[in-house]
């Protein structure tokens, strides 16, 4: 996996970091648009197969399926 510099980041309001592990579930709140990361493929990371995204919870890039908020795999600290 490859790092990068990524755009700005600022949390909605309310919510701060936490480390995610996979088995959880994450919030609907970020199952949209405006946090999905759809440049995976120059991170060095897998496609996301279908029903699944990439989202962008800060520094880390976080492989959700969209149907229930389920978290498969994490990539920690793509974003420096």
């Amino acid at each position: 996996m490859h790092r990068i510099r990524g755009p700005a980041w600022v949390w909605p309001h309310g919510w701060a970091y936490r480390r995610w592990t996979v088995g959880g579930f994450m919030p609907g709140l970020f199952l949209t648009n405006t946090f999905f990361w759809n440049d995976w493929a120059m991170l060095g990371l897998p496609a996301p197969p279908p029903g699944f995204r990439w989202v962008r919870w800060g520094p880390d890039l976080v492989l959700v399926q969209l149907s229930n908020g389920r978290i498969v795999d994490i990539a920690y600290g793509v974003f420096i």
